[in-house]
């Protein structure tokens, strides 16, 4: 249970932090930090169980027919990024509180960075591929709140918009391929998943599964070619970036690779996709990073690099090269962290990133500069320091590699060369910045930050030392418990230490330091060089890209929705009759063997009064209260066919429907003409006659075809089971509250939706509202008769106690939430129709709005409870009791989920129905609380 705590309490952190907008920022940041240190706390607490080697599971029933859990782990990489993710997300919250300025809401900030760090627990956590890819699509959501946090600015939104894009888009890739590999497996249950690694890799969609899967990864990571979204993302205040692009969000495409590796590597395909994009990216993001003069430019493109260089470490065939990859993801999540930090501090203080007018910070701010040259030495792997230990086990790894055959020699001499180019855009860092003369045109005059907003990057900087100079003590036993999840077997035989002896890897860590600084010193020239190159905006050229997309979506759309409801009933019956129609030519017989039922006087009555009203609604479709008046017969029709075979549930639902339809609809067409013009010629009716009887025979040949074939029902499975199971002889009911109260829930939740969108698009819209019938009569000076009102008044009693009559037999006998809710709703409505809005508002004060949101609240936490007593989502508990002066009786917890049902029907009805009485003009107070 403390395992669900974890990510349960960063959200508790991100809603009691958007409720502290009017408090001190020193209240804020103090509250905000509480969430963040008892989950690190609880964290704290299982390590030592997950570093002895076993894995902690926390698994919540939900629905379980679909193999869909609430369903948590934690091992040794999942620990890993918790305390990456919990750790520097503290040192982020307290680095932001001198960060931000006066104007910014920290508040939101805080909000933001917190639900952000939910969903990159709840990525590391989860032991649902499906609750997983929930959890990752919410970090680009929260990422692209906190890149566009300062919303004003151009390229804030930008780079949102274009974030959001690139990993979105890699989003629906990654839930693909967890649907194929699920697939595969038969689970959506990660540990299944990773234990089926000869099942997954022998199957032949393997390949499309690792693909999609790659695809996620990598936009989220951002490899090469999908990179270009990450420096722009750059417009997100210091802190975000320091949060979301050093240890977190572009790490989740690398924990993906890194959670799946024992299920999808070791194949051939896996090293060349892995291995050659992380090899492309490490050199391009290194060649880039030389030229920027935006500190935080420099530092996103060095990010892509790194990024790169774990992604080929983990795209290299030996299992030494992912304990690399892990070692160098602990590595970079600190000294980038600590970079990005004194990057905002520099440019808090002076008010600039541009590299050209930082020079000499060294004289002004000399403790940042300081800490800032020991990170962006461990950057360029220097040793002592712990950038140096993991590139030097980097070096080694590239030198065993088989991945490219023959050619494999170019992987060690292409990762040199990388390393010369991170010591070189390193040199630049520290040189260009804290000294190379003095400071130009700065917009202040620089000073030390407060002593608090030094605080995270020490924390941050001294890790880098302890790191680099004891990493047998420090990290040893969180590297092997991670190493050791990711290789899913026991770990290969290393040591962390300084001094290896004089051996190949140092020779290129000493080839790498020293040709760093030959290029860094000779920079002009590249210089030159790199300006001679066609410029390429990537910024512009996704803007180009997505432009043309929306002008041909635009296209397409206006070819296809030119407004004719004729031409789309016209595409959507034809397609019906192509893949209905179709299989029918390819039966031998239509009839099957079972014999068809008498037809008795009554049935051949009901059926011919339902066609003679359908038939009438065509017929008189252009007189709109006609035809109205005719489709309700249709209803009525449908209603007394219920009743016939035995089916009193769904009759009164569709009478109580066809009621509360009727009336919307007569309120909806006072607003229209009462005819509707002649439009169609004589070959569209034509037209239409012909695809309107086919469809007719296609689906009167389905329908004969099924009557007369033998049919298993699952019926006998819900008669069999409604009372034993769900506490109710009304099977009906039960199906809804119980077998099916997940799709109910769903249902009502739609229509709390629909009727909230009818409102909103109904409130203050300018509409004519008519004085005259279809006859040209006015209306009658008396809205709101005596006699109406009269009558309406004495039956609301009668018609509340009816409902509530049937609302509570509902479980046992046919009735319900849903048939109670269109009653008590239809009673209501008979109060508006007699006496107006005005009248009913000053007498029933009411907000549909949160009469809608109790309903759906209570059936959401109704079926919720069952997880307290170790159930499935929504699985009804019943028993019996003897109460005083009733006698004996059966309770069942699905009344209360019916009373959720019973709300939202109320709500909604009467929101949409009040919305349109209201623009009916039968109130003067515009000040409806509907």
């Amino acid at each position: 249970m403390t395992l669900l705590w974890i990510p349960l309490l960063s959200l508790i952190g991100s809603v009691i932090s958007s409720c502290t907008a009017k408090l001190s920022r020193n209240a804020t940041a103090t509250l905000t930090l509480i969430a963040p240190l008892i989950a690190l706390a609880i964290t704290a607490y299982h390590a030592p169980a997950v570093l002895a080697g076993e894995t902690l599971r926390y698994t919540v029933t939900w629905v379980p027919a679909i193999g869909l859990d609430l369903s948590f782990r934690l091992d040794g990489l999942s620990l890993l990024f918790m305390f990456m993710i919990l750790g520097i997300g503290t040192l982020v919250i307290l680095y932001a509180r001198f960060y931000v300025s006066a104007q910014d809401s920290i508040a939101k900030l805080y909000s933001y960075l917190m639900l952000f760090m939910t969903a990159m627990l709840g990525i590391v956590m989860s032991n649902n591929v499906i609750q997983l890819w929930l959890f990752w699509e919410l970090t680009s959501i929260s990422s692209f709140l906190l890149i566009s946090f300062w919303w004003h600015k151009s390229e804030a939104r930008r780079g949102a918009k274009m974030a959001l894009t690139v990993t979105g888009a890699g989003g629906l890739a990654l839930l693909a391929g967890l649907m194929i590999i699920a697939n595969i497996v038969g689970s959506y249950d990660l540990d299944t998943i990773l234990a089926s690694k000869e099942l997954i890799q022998s199957d032949a969609l393997y390949e499309v599964a690792l693909v999609l899967v790659l695809l996620g990864a990598f936009t989220k990571s951002a490899q090469f070619p999908f990179h270009f979204w990450l420096p722009h993302a750059m417009a997100a205040p210091t802190p975000v970036s320091a949060y979301l692009h050093s240890a977190t969000m572009v790490k989740a495409g690398i924990f993906l690779l890194a959670r799946f590796y024992p299920a999808l590597a070791g194949t051939d395909i896996w090293f060349i996709l892995v291995g050659l994009t992380g090899l492309a990216t490490l050199l391009f993001g290194a060649y880039v990073a030389l030229f920027k003069h935006d500190l935080k430019g420099l530092l996103a493109y060095s990010t892509i690099s790194h990024l790169g260089l774990i992604t080929l470490l983990l795209g290299l065939d030996t299992d030494l090269a992912a304990v690399a990859a892990i070692f160098h993801i602990i590595n970079h999540a600190t000294f980038k962290a600590s970079l990005f930090m004194a990057t905002g501090i520099i440019d808090h203080e002076t008010g600039t990133r541009d590299m050209r007018k930082l020079n000499g910070m060294w004289r002004y701010l000399p403790y940042t500069a300081t800490l800032a040259m020991v990170a962006a030495a461990a950057m360029a792997g220097v040793p002592l320091l712990n950038g140096f230990l993991s590139k030097e086990m980097f070096f080694t790894e590239t030198l065993s590699s088989e991945v490219l055959g023959s050619m494999s020699w170019l992987i060690p001499v292409l990762a040199t060369i990388a390393g010369a180019l991170s010591v070189a855009y390193s040199a630049r860092f520290i040189h260009d910045v804290f000294f190379n003369g003095d400071p130009i045109d700065l917009p202040r005059t620089p000073h030390e930050a407060p002593r608090f907003m030094r605080v995270p990057i020490e924390v941050l900087v001294v890790l880098c030392i302890l790191v680099g100079i004891f990493p047998h003590f420090v990290v040893n036993g969180i590297l092997s418990a991670a190493s050791m999840a990711v290789l899913g077997k026991d770990l290969p035989e290393y040591h962390l230490s300084i001094w290896h002896g004089f051996n190949l890897p140092l020779l290129m860590s000493a080839i790498a330091v020293v040709g760093g600084v030959f290029i860094y010193m000779n920079r002009k020239y590249l210089f030159k060089f790199q300006a001679s190159l066609p410029p390429l905006n990537a910024k512009k050229l996704f803007e180009r890209v997505v432009y043309r997309l929306v002008q041909w979506s635009q296209v397409n759309i206006s070819n296809i929705e030119n407004g004719s409801l004729q031409r789309y009933i016209v595409v959507l019956l034809v397609v019906v009759l192509l893949c209905a129609g179709w299989p029918l030519f390819e039966m031998q017989k239509l009839a099957g063997s079972a014999p068809l039922a008498p037809i008795d006087i009554h049935n051949a009555i009901g059926a011919g009064l339902l066609i003679i009203g359908a038939i009438a609604t065509v017929i008189w479709h252009r007189s709109r209260m006609v035809s109205l008046l005719m489709l309700s017969i249709v209803g009525l029709m449908v209603s007394v066919a219920f009743t016939r075979f035995s089916a009193p549930d769904l009759a009164l639902t569709q009478l109580t429907v066809e009621v509360a339809t009727v009336i919307l609809l007569m309120l909806a067409l006072y607003f229209l003409p009462q005819h509707t013009p002649k439009e169609s010629s004589s070959l569209r009716v034509l037209r239409d006659l012909s695809i309107a009887s086919t469809v007719g025979v296609v689906v009167a040949s389905i329908c004969y075809a099924l009557l007369t074939r033998p049919l298993e029902s699952i019926s006998e499975f819900f008669i069999a089971n409604a009372k034993t199971g769900g506490g109710g002889t009304n099977v009906v009911n039960v199906i809804l509250v119980d077998f099916r109260g997940f799709d109910t829930l769903g249902e009502i939740t739609v229509l709390g939706i629909a009727a909230l969108g009818i409102y909103k698009v109904l409130s203050n819209i300018p509409i004519f509202s008519p004085t005259k019938d279809g006859e040209g009569r006015e209306w009658a000076k008396d809205k709101h008769p005596v006699l109406l009102a009269s009558i309406s008044q004495s039956l609301l009693p009668l018609a509340l106690l009816v409902s509530a009559y049937i609302f509570l037999r509902g479980h046992n006998l046919p009735g319900g939430g849903f048939i109670a809710g269109l009653v008590t709703s239809i009673a209501f409505i008979l109060q508006y129709m007699a006496h107006g809005t005005t009248w009913i508002n000053e007498r029933f004060d009411v907000n549909y709005r949160k009469i809608i949101a109790s309903g759906i609240g209570i059936a959401l936490f109704t079926g919720m409870g069952s997880w307290l007593f170790d159930r499935p989502f929504l699985t009804t508990w019943f028993d019996y009791f003897a109460i005083p002066l009733i006698g004996k009786t059966e309770l069942a917890s699905a009344i209360v989920f019916d009373l959720g049902v019973y709300l939202t029907v109320v709500g909604a009805t009467l929101m949409i129905l009040a919305s349109l009485g209201n623009m009916s003009g039968t109130t003067v107070s515009k000040e409806v609380k509907i």
